[in-house]
């Protein structure tokens, strides 16, 4: 089972771009994110004919998460939980039935908190405690589990190509790589890391100063995975390629394989 993340800002921009990738890449599940559409107007049309189901948590304009899967979604359950108020549309938890248990994906996109000195890096944190919260419970189930999407961290010197220009950014704060630092001491796995150590292994290019050409990339899309996905993790990928495309999203998309029975 190969299971992606994808951050396409604005779906109905990148409609083609995702359906190409579709067909080349050939994934069973895809978390997409910044669909930054409401439901009703999200393209399923053409998702569906290529095999997918299609489960979405949309919002005029700003954020919004899909799931597509080649295999029924048993549940999908929408907004993460511990905040009432909190309306932004950044989660979207899918079940998937194997032949032996189930395996769970849950699509994340994180706040990105900037700038630091406002409102928005409170909430980036307290959106963070609400997922080591969900993670905690989810992880007593001994269940394959799979946290996908565009975490909003650069959790490492080495994921991003110039730290020193990054230090007062929300994406690299000590508090934030601390969150996140929280998560793998659940016993997550951050799923490229287990395969390579390597630097370089970006997964967002800016737009601006010719940060794609330049190479100046970040790491902040992630597959967090529980001790049970991690045991059947078979490989990793980042399709930097897509990047290349015209009017591209500043995010590419990153996959997981897994030997995972399915029924």
């Amino acid at each position: 089972m190969r299971i992606a993340t994808w951050n396409v800002n604005s779906i109905r921009q990148r409609l083609d771009h995702l359906l190409s990738w579709l067909n080349d890449c050939q994934p069973d599940v895809v978390c997409l994110q910044e669909i930054k559409c409401i439901d009703e107007a999200f393209p399923r049309e053409p998702i569906e004919a290529l095999g997918y189901n299609v489960v979405t948590h949309g919002q005029k304009t700003f954020n919004g998460v899909a799931l597509l899967s080649k295999y029924p979604l048993e549940e999908a359950t929408p907004r993460l939980a511990g905040d009432e108020n909190d309306v932004h549309a950044r989660f979207l938890e899918g079940v998937i039935s194997l032949k032996r248990g189930v395996v769970r994906v849950a699509c994340l996109y994180l706040p990105n908190g900037n700038p630091v000195g406002s409102e928005k890096y409170p909430y980036k944190l307290s959106w963070m405690s609400r997922l080591l919260q969900y993670s905690q419970e989810r992880m007593k189930t001994e269940e394959p589990l799979i946290l996908a999407g565009d975490f909003n961290v650069i959790p490492q010197p080495e994921d991003v190509h110039n730290p020193a220009a990054w230090v007062e950014d929300a994406l690299f704060r000590p508090e934030t790589r601390e969150s996140f630092q929280a998560l793998l001491g659940l016993g997550l796995t951050d799923a490229l890391r287990a395969t390579t150590d390597a630097p370089g292994q970006y997964t967002f290019w800016d737009y601006q100063a010719g940060a794609w050409q330049k190479n100046w990339g970040i790491r902040i899309d992630h597959l967090l995975l529980s001790p049970q996905a991690t045991d059947r993790l078979r490989g990793v990928g980042i399709d930097s390629y897509v990047r290349n495309w015209e009017k591209p999203s500043d995010h590419v998309p990153v996959w997981a394989d897994f030997d995972l029975e399915t029924a």
